[in-house]
């Protein structure tokens, strides 16, 4: 149920040192509910409930709190637009993302070995990697 969701949502905000706004609460919540990453613009299709709309400048607000306070992971696609997933964990770490070509489905790969410090040269210094792996989703394939 959604509301367990929101109540999840609340608890997460609350344990991070913010402030449990109504909006953070109900972005975060629609991100947990999801269980995907999806963008800006799905998460104001579903809105503030009663047909209410999340002032664009507002959600994009809110995401980039919740990218900050590591919340969510912040997912760069190749359609140019940003897709956000709920942080279980509210921790930052490198990882793959998978992406389903069909569905476009989003998803972490957080097994996903690598060995990038290596593949550097010597004196370079990772700051930040973006690898998605593209195929078909199990119900897709």
């Amino acid at each position: 149920m959604l509301i367990d969701f929101y109540q999840r949502a609340k608890d997460i905000i609350q344990h991070a040192s913010g402030r449990a706004t109504p909006i953070r609460i109900r972005v975060l919540g629609i991100l947990l509910a999801k269980q995907q990453a999806v963008s800006h613009e799905e998460i104001a299709c579903v809105g503030l409930g009663d047909n209410r709309a999340i002032d664009r400048v507002t959600l994009y607000r809110v995401l980039e709190w919740l990218n900050k306070k590591n919340l969510v992971h912040k997912i760069a696609s190749d359609d140019r637009k940003w897709r956000f997933l709920a942080n279980i964990t509210a921790q930052l770490h490198q990882h793959a993302h998978f992406k389903c070509s069909a569905c476009k489905k989003i998803i972490c790969l957080d097994d996903l070995k690598t060995e990038y410090k290596k593949a550097l040269p010597d004196g370079y210094q990772l700051e930040e990697i973006e690898l998605t792996v593209k195929g078909l989703c199990v119900a897709c394939a």
